[in-house]
């Protein structure tokens, strides 16, 4: 049931190059074909059937009834009941087989885009709010539910039942079937201008509705309502809330109102229609052109039978245009180039064989912007070494990190691990040798023990133990009520800076990886504590490529090798008395008390 396997995750399929197309939307049923042709048969099965009423109708009018033939009588009522009762079951099946397809066309697109994010640059990330993410992968795509459970399923049907109704009409007398169709190009007509109207709407919602769910996702989270209390700004707040969502009420409102006197039109037209017919038989049979009354009465009960397919069928056209909106949105993420790609014959390299030296080779880099970042960085990381680099704020050194973890590429240059470029390495080779902790590091809604268990599922509670007692963690634990099992809230906001950045630490040492980078990773500890941690760290016991990212200098003064650098460049290289001793730019950052 999962089209990924049949080549949904190729983001260079031709079928899903670029922008929206009926052929692009349509690869994404191709895995279902064959349950579409089963739904689709049902559909013929179920319109042929109920197109039989009236002709039995007819039958008990003009034969049974004017000439008292009960045996045909009950004959036909038997059948009449027989068509009603196989359209029902038919109608169930098909019904539940057009839900399964929709809501696997609709993981499969969740899925898609889910794995696709995960693949696009962190700038993507740093430029687009999390609201309007979360719009589009739940909102846009749940929208598209109407369409591809519904409006497809309820296009076929009454495509089907119209079709099926209009050649039964004309096999009854053509002449006035051809009357009663006059009203289907007035109501075509009033279709198309309702449509333009409301697909303009719908992409002015859509905007509207990703706002209202940034702006949740923004100031109901921990820091949004801290914010929001400290500053005092709770009614301006709600003021820009109510704005939103009364843009959104408005905008639903002029959609519906467009739509609502194109209905009332065509239902005054379909419901004066069977008077019209009456009118024109009448004056036939006047004429001398005889129309029985079965047959009068038969095809006006096929124009009821028309009257709300045909109406479903112009409303789900509506419908659809209206998705090409969310397709749009959708594709728009889909199209959106991925940056970071693992070579098809990618290498992996078990960790437990890593050496974990690290060679930074002339790498140079800038960011979207155009800003330069870092220009000509060359950096030898001994195995087994802890090598710190320094620098002020915007001196490059947290982008050097990235560039290490792979988080982007550099523009040119390269970085090696054991002589191997990164870039040669598989994705998960690379996130198994190499583990990062941040200075604002994420945690899980969840207990401690999910949270280390995140890195490594199937560690065991000593394991845990072992790392928590590394990042100077265990004795906090074991003073908690619960222990492991402790709830740590909403990005851990129940711990302080400095528990969170143990525990994700704790969580990175649990993975055992062969070479860790800690940006600024223990900003938030007090001085003591950092430093009992850079000791465990730098400990012979360790053993392990430690890269320590940091802006305070009293906790890397033992560093085999600490990196100066400024303006996204190396300034200096040497052992903490050697810096000193060149009374250069770390000179002057110590002697500041920085």
């Amino acid at each position: 049931m999962n089209s990924l396997s049949n080549g949904g995750m190729k983001h260079k399929d031709p079928v899903s190059a670029t922008g929206v197309s009926v052929k692009r939307i349509l690869y994404f049923f191709k895995p279902y074909q064959w349950q579409i042709y089963g739904s689709m048969l049902l559909i013929l099965i179920g319109a042929g059937a109920g197109m039989a009423m009236p002709f039995l109708l007819r039958a008990v009018i003009d034969d049974a009834l004017p000439h008292a033939q009960t045996d045909l009588l009950i004959i036909l009522v038997i059948a009449m009941i027989s068509v009603a009762l196989v359209s029902a079951v038919i109608n169930m099946f098909q019904t539940i087989l057009s839900t399964k397809i929709g809501q696997s066309v609709l993981h499969d697109f969740r899925v898609q885009v889910y794995a696709h994010l995960q693949l696009l640059p962190l700038g993507f990330f740093t430029d687009t709010r999390g609201g309007e993410i979360q719009s589009r992968i739940t909102q846009d795509i749940g929208s598209l539910q109407e369409l591809v459970s519904n409006s497809a399923h309820e296009l076929a049907k009454n495509f089907s039942v119209v079709l099926m109704t209009v050649i039964a009409m004309f096999v009854l007398d053509w002449k006035l079937s051809l009357f009663s169709l006059t009203v289907v190009p007035i109501a075509l007509l009033l279709s198309d201008l309702v449509g333009r109207l409301r697909e303009r709407v719908a992409d002015k919602q859509r905007q509207r509705l990703a706002d209202m769910s940034s702006e949740i996702n923004e100031t109901l989270s921990v820091p949004g309502i801290i914010l929001s209390r400290t500053m005092g700004k709770s009614p301006y707040l709600l003021n820009r809330f109510s704005k939103t969502s009364k843009d959104v009420a408005d905008l639903e409102v002029r959609s519906l109102t467009a739509s609502e006197w194109q209905w009332q039109v065509i239902y005054l037209l379909l419901t004066i229609l069977p008077a019209l017919t009456l009118l024109l038989g009448g004056l036939r049979t006047n004429a001398g052109n005889q129309v029985s009354i079965g047959t009068l009465v038969a095809l006006i009960a096929l124009q009821e039978q028309l009257t709300w397919p045909l109406q479903e069928l112009l409303r789900t056209g509506i419908e659809i245009r209206k998705t090409r909106i969310l397709f749009t949105r959708i594709f728009d993420y889909l199209d959106k180039p991925v940056e970071l790609t693992e070579n098809a014959d990618a290498l992996v390299l078990k960790k437990e064989n890593v050496k974990g030296e690290m060679k930074i080779d002339d790498v140079s880099f800038s960011y979207e912007d155009g800003r330069k970042v870092l220009s000509h960085v060359t950096l030898d990381v001994p195995a087994g070494s802890q090598v710190a680099i320094v620098g002020a704020t915007g001196s490059g050194k947290t982008t050097l990190g990235y560039l290490m973890a792979r988080l982007y590429d550099p523009d040119s240059g390269t970085i090696s691990i054991d002589r191997t470029d990164i870039r040669d390495l598989s994705f998960q080779s690379l996130t198994d040798i190499l583990g990062v902790v941040s200075q604002d590091p994420y945690l899980l809604n969840g207990t401690i023990r999910e949270n280390l268990l995140f890195a490594h599922q199937d560690a065991t509670d000593q394991d845990m133990i072992r790392v928590s007692k590394m990042a100077k963690l265990h004795d906090f634990i074991s003073m908690l009520p619960l222990a492991y099992e402790t709830s740590i809230g909403e990005n851990g906001y129940r711990f302080s800076g400095g528990e969170k950045q143990r525990l994700s630490l704790a969580r990175t040492l649990l993975r055992n990886p062969a070479i860790i980078i800690l940006d600024e990773a223990t900003s938030a500890l007090d001085t003591l504590t950092e430093r009992d941690l850079s000791d465990a760290l730098s400990s012979s016991a360790f053993n392990k490529t430690t890269i320590i990212i940091a802006h305070r200098l009293s906790t890397i003064r033992h560093a085999d090798l600490i990196v100066v650098m400024d303006e996204g460049k190396i300034l200096e290289k040497g052992t903490h008395e050697d810096l000193l001793a060149q009374k250069n730019l770390y000179f002057r950052m110590w002697n500041s008390g920085e």
